[in-house]
């Protein structure tokens, strides 16, 4: 009886008992899941100060931080940092993934075949016009001054080969958008910083009919289930290009990449 109980205890001690000990545990596992571009000895203090800027982290389930946190290293995006290119957020006890559209763009230019893609603002003072077809065509020139109110929001690409493609959708559109998918849009950063989330919603939009798409969804398929020794760590069942239906806006300090508390 003795020998067991030792036995248990020893157990016991060697199970992580804070998710900085789970950060710590999963080190090996961090650094054969990322990319060249961050070094695992950068990402490991990134997640650990996500943490203490965020105090609600810690108190998520092991699961779904540790899923979460391993989604954003084979992604190789900086997760709650100014650079707005990932973000681990605590919602309930429950830690979620959800990435930025600074990191969706630089997804995209990894894959070598973007020149360019951008998202903007039209006004009602702008001289704005646009079509879909076999001749497609989107032409945007700003008013000089007094732009007036937003009327439209749209994004494109242009890849190196001379293709292109754009996504427009009208400004309450956008916000109907965000209405129906954002669990924050009444107290969040659609109420806060409306323009940026509106081309946000366009980047990602626009994304999903690049042809580069398949680089995405290579790493969105190894983004679902990590393997370690002890079975298997499911990701949150989150499309990570295409979030829509369980996207978390939150607000965030851009100095520091903090996620702000309600």
């Amino acid at each position: 009886m003795g020998q067991i109980a030792e036995k248990t205890n020893m157990a016991v001690k060697r199970q992580p008992q804070t998710i900085n000990d789970w950060i710590k545990a999963y080190q090996d596992q961090i650094a054969k899941a990322l990319p060249k571009v961050i070094t695992p000895e950068r990402f490991t203090r990134m997640v650990t100060t996500a943490v203490t800027q965020t105090p609600k982290l810690a108190q998520c389930t092991p699961q779904s931080f540790v899923g979460a946190m391993l989604t954003a290293a084979q992604l190789g995006l900086e997760p709650n940092t100014p650079l707005g290119q990932a973000y681990l957020i605590p919602y309930g006890n429950q830690c979620q993934f959800q990435i930025g559209y600074k990191g969706l763009i630089d997804l995209a230019h990894r894959s070598g075949e973007l020149k360019n893609i951008e998202a903007h603002i039209v006004y009602e003072n702008d001289d704005f016009d646009f079509e879909y077809g076999l001749e497609a065509d989107l032409k945007h020139k700003p008013a000089m001054s007094e732009r007036g109110n937003p009327v439209w929001v749209y994004a494109i690409y242009r890849l190196k080969s001379g293709g292109y493609g754009f996504e427009v959708m009208s400004w309450d559109e956008c916000l109907a958008h965000g209405k129906k998918y954002s669990k924050t849009f009444k107290n969040g950063p659609w109420r806060t910083n409306p323009e940026e989330m509106a081309k946000k919603t366009m980047l990602k939009k626009v994304l999903k009919y690049a042809p580069m798409k398949s680089d995405f969804v290579t790493e969105d398929e190894r983004a679902y289930t990590v393997e370690d020794d002890g079975g298997e760590i499911k990701v949150l069942p989150e499309d990570v290009i295409e979030t829509e239906a369980s996207e978390v806006d939150v607000a965030v300090d851009t100095e520091t990449g903090e996620i702000l508390q309600k």
